[in-house]
This record gives structure tokens, C-alpha cells and sequence, in this order.
């Protein structure tokens, strides 16, 4: 069984997931077709440009379920999800959340809920 007391057996202290799921011949948005694999260059291009540590990984993922909302964004341990993200927008999120642990409050899924 996994041990997640306490985080002991973490491997990395910020883990980003990014949708680059591609939906073909459907009606529903998909990230993969939004630019889903230039968001995943992106975010580990800022990561290196800012010398980060090698404890914080950026990886492109499947569906995330939340297509909907555009182009999706998931951090953890945080479980947080970023939604509608932009090119523009992945600066703003690894300096502010992944560096300061701030996350980006107009891009988080809960304000999409809302609208």
C-alpha cells in the first residue's frame, strides 16, 4: 500500500500535468487540439529559464475530464486546476505558484464553475 504520511515517499515537490488530449471528429473542445503540447514546451522552458529545481516536473497528460473549459493546467501535490490557460498565462503560473506557492486565483477552475 502507498504511503502518504507525511509525503515521505514524494518524488517531486511540484508535479504539473497538462491536457494534450486530441478529440477527433467531436463537437467537445480539446486541449491537445488548443495548444495543449506547446503549454507542456512552455512550462518546462520557464522551468529551466528560472533554474528551478529538478524536484518539479511538467508533463503533458491524458484527458483530464474538464475540456470544456479550455486548455487544462492540474499542480500537485495541490490538486489544483488551471482551466482556459493560455501561452500568455504560463509565466504568470510558474512564478507566482510554482515559485511563491500562490496560485493564480482567475485561472482556477472553481471561478469557471461560478460564472
Amino acid at each position: 500500500m502507498f504511503n502518504t504520511k507525511g509525503m515521505e515517499n514524494k518524488v517531486f515537490d511540484k508535479h504539473i500535468f497538462v491536457c494534450t488530449n486530441e478529440r477527433v471528429g467531436g463537437e467537445r473542445k480539446s486541449c491537445g487540439d488548443q495548444h495543449g503540447l506547446n503549454l507542456v514546451a512552455a512550462l518546462k522552458k520557464q522551468i529551466k529559464d528560472k533554474n528551478l529545481p529538478q524536484n518539479i516536473r511538467a508533463q503533458k497528460s491524458g484527458c483530464l475530464g474538464i475540456c470544456d473549459f479550455g486548455p487544462t493546467v492540474a499542480v500537485y501535490p495541490e490538486g489544483i486546476f488551471y482551466v482556459n490557460v493560455h501561452l500568455s498565462d504560463v509565466e504568470e503560473i510558474v512564478e507566482s505558484h510554482i515559485v511563491n506557492n500562490t496560485p493564480v486565483d482567475r485561472l482556477l477552475l472553481k471561478h469557471k464553475k461560478d460564472v
